[in-house]
């Protein structure tokens, strides 16, 4: 398989489940500022839509959006119970964590990386995040995971978009439960090892 990435984008969540899952990859960097890949290679005639993640299978067959690539890959090994199984309530539980963070918590986020966005729209969507932050904190309280006990994809998935907080200049000591989620999703051998191979950790 191929995951093609650029670091520190969302595709540290997929790079960071396939080595929790113990899969063999290649991951090729796809800037999302160049759209060049290392080779010269324009990244729009790979993913037309130019963005990442993308995973290619080994059948060449491609899959985009965080939310498919990390489930696909979780079901790969099941015994790593890196999702809940297929069908249960569990895995519908995962699926809105999913669906929250990628529209309430990326979407809002994310934004705030726009140079052209207007600072009265940077507002509105910082406004917006922090709020789903302070509800999210709530959420974690008692919790090791947002499943409860276990890792899963969705954690991967929350712990880079708050990343995402200290290069945008917003502060999480407000939301303890979160600082210490994102402290020990961070400090997982498989998060570490994807951290140094996109150049974001020594």
């Amino acid at each position: 398989m191929k995951l093609y990435y650029s670091p520190g984008a969302c595709s540290l969540s997929p790079q960071i489940v396939l080595r929790e899952a113990g899969l063999a990859f290649e991951p090729v960097k796809a800037p999302t500022k160049t759209h060049q890949l290392d080779d010269g290679t324009d990244y729009y005639t790979i993913n037309p839509l130019g963005y990442v993640p993308m995973l290619e299978l080994d059948d060449g067959t491609r899959l985009r959006e965080v939310p498919v690539i990390l489930q696909y890959i979780a079901d790969q090994v099941p015994t790593k119970n890196l999702v809940p199984a297929a069908g249960t309530l569990p895995r519908y539980r995962l699926q809105e964590w999913l669906t929250f963070i990628g529209m309430e918590l990326h979407r809002s986020i994310g934004a705030l990386f726009n140079p052209a966005l207007p600072e009265e729209a940077k507002h509105v969507f910082r406004d917006r995040g922090l709020k789903r932050l302070a509800w999210l904190d709530g959420e974690l309280a008692g919790k090791d995971f947002l499943l409860g006990e276990h890792f899963s994809v969705a954690d991967a998935y929350l712990y880079v978009v708050t990343r995402w907080a200290k290069p945008l200049g917003i502060d999480l000591g407000p939301y303890p439960n979160l600082v210490a989620h994102q402290e020990r999703v961070g400090a997982r051998p498989a998060v570490q090892e994807a951290l140094k191979v996109e150049g974001l950790q020594a």
